[in-house]
């Protein structure tokens, strides 16, 4: 199980520091107490094998509740901060969450949203008690669990508009620590920076597991800041930290002369081009670790190392995982460009299943590989290049986005007839949302705004509108995106939401 070292490190050095934030720190010996007595609590309302919704920020409670329906035997589902309507409504009700954990703040904010379900789901606080629970309570006896029993549930957006749950096994996530601190060279002397929401498989993969597999410390920040991040990376004496590519280019935006009294000896991450690469290892002297995976392949499928890099590249195969790229003739030959596929000599390294969707998993898990719908490419050395989606998603700050997801969104709007969401370049985001409509009433772009804001999540909502009279379609009335970005032209900045977008008759 995934605690398994938690609570072996606990008896090793229960004084070392295990998570540290700005208010203090909580060491390996207090997490154990933590969650044990946290696990005895929840063990009265909660059975082996049953799914529990997590709502909560980068906070040390995250990482007490996951840790403790892991001792349990429960299915932990972590959910984004920013679901709204009709997307936490699907993830609680598709899940089967008997249980949400969840912030009082975020409460607050989503109880109409949470009181329009079809079932009365039960409610638990995260607050301050479970990151200090009294001494004397009573402790749970965790229980041993399989490789391959699930885990926890992470929620990836689906190209047919509804979120699917990639079934993630103990085994996956063990394994992803040690994978990640062999490739990394970690040892129990680094402390690496998490500033990436908890919930996404990026931190946990490329942060916490590893902790756990060594006896590192994490340094847990609320959220990203480009401003504090190497003031914050002196202050707790981090050695390294987990990126999406925003943040790295962010960070070359934001500083152009050379920044170097921060101590960080590594990031480790994806998305980042080559110039922002090149530019963070020259400026800041941050050796970058590239990487190309998904929530599917249990974090990631391909790495550069400090042994073996190659600027542009996502780095060579992991331990134990084979990469084909594959085109409409087979397997294609070096260099040549295809959809990426790839399996691992050990079934748990990658998600089991997608949660109550046996056609979704068909179609991703076929013939013994995995096919990520990604496109690339590899050279004779075997590194991989990257080279785009072949699904339609788009990646904004790290976030991937189904368009289908915002098109059902905006057409409840009853002026709006259709609707085509499209990716935009964005230098600092890697890719912006915008959105094509017909409409049959007039449409002012500030009205347009409010009203998909509590529909969608903030990361969500499009930045441009573009009006047309039609969208581009093929001669079967399937919609032709690669010429959408010949309307942006004419679109409304929704930043600036100024001007009326009035249907042409």
């Amino acid at each position: 199980m995934i605690t398994e070292r938690l609570h072996a490190r606990a008896v090793e050095h229960a004084d070392r520091a295990f998570v540290v934030t700005d208010h203090g720190e909580i060491s390996y010996g207090e997490m154990s107490r933590l969650v044990r007595l946290y696990a005895a609590k929840l063990a009265e309302r909660i059975r082996p094998g049953q799914t529990v919704a997590l709502l909560c920020g980068n906070r040390p409670g995250f990482l007490v509740a996951w840790f403790a329906l892991s001792d349990i035997g429960a299915i932990t589902v972590p959910l984004n901060t920013g679901l709204v309507g009709d997307s936490l409504r699907y993830t609680l009700t598709q899940s089967g969450a008997v249980l949400l954990l969840i912030e009082r703040e975020l409460y607050d904010a989503l109880q109409s949203t949470l009181a329009e379900l079809d079932v009365e789901l039960p409610v638990e606080f995260i607050d301050e008690s479970v990151e200090s629970i009294p001494s004397g309570g009573q402790t749970f006896v965790p229980r041993p669990q399989a490789k391959d029993a699930p885990n926890s549930i992470l929620y990836t957006s689906g190209t047919t508009g509804l979120p699917k749950g990639a079934v993630l096994s103990h085994g996956a996530y063990r394994m992803a620590g040690v994978d990640m601190t062999q490739s990394l060279g970690l040892t129990r002397d680094d402390r690496i920076l998490v500033f990436l929401p908890l919930f996404h498989a990026n931190p946990q993969m490329y942060a916490v597991m590893p902790a756990l597999e060594v006896g590192a410390t994490l340094v847990l920040l609320p959220k990203f800041s480009a401003s504090g991040l190497f003031e914050a990376a002196h202050r707790h004496r981090a050695t390294g930290f987990t990126y999406v590519g925003t943040v790295l280019s962010i960070l070359v935006k934001r500083y152009e002369t050379p920044q170097r009294d921060h101590g960080l000896r590594w990031c480790v991450g994806g998305g980042a081009p080559a110039e922002i690469w090149r530019t963070v290892e020259d400026r800041f002297g941050i050796p970058v670790r590239e990487l190309y995976g998904m929530t599917e392949t249990g974090g990631w499928v391909s790495m550069n190392t400090a042994d073996a890099t190659r600027l542009g590249s996502v780095g060579l195969p992991r331990k134990g995982v084979e990469i084909s790229i594959r085109g409409e003739r087979g397997a294609c030959p070096v260099g040549e460009r295809g959809e990426i596929v790839v399996r691992a000599s050990d079934p748990v390294t990658f998600f089991k299943e997608y949660w109550n969707n046996p056609q979704a998993t068909a179609v991703t898990l076929r013939d013994g590989w995995l096919h990520t719908g990604d496109r690339g490419w590899c050279d004779a050395d075997g590194f991989l290049f990257f080279d785009g989606r072949l699904k339609e998603l788009i990646r904004r700050g790290g976030e991937m986005i189904s368009p289908a997801e915002i098109e059902l969104q905006v057409l409840k709007h009853p002026s709006i007839r259709e609707c085509a969401v499209f990716a935009v370049p964005d230098e600092i985001l890697g890719e912006e949302v915008a959105v094509a409509i017909v409409a049959d009433q007039p449409v002012i772009a500030g009205e347009l705004l409010q009203f998909l804001t509590g529909r969608l999540p903030l990361h969500m909502l499009p930045r441009f509108v573009a009006l047309t009279d039609a969208l581009p379609k093929t001669e079967t009335e399937k919609i032709k995106r690669h010429e959408l970005n010949s309307l942006l032209a004419a679109a409304v900045d929704l930043r600036n939401p100024g001007a009326s977008m009035r249907s042409k008759d």
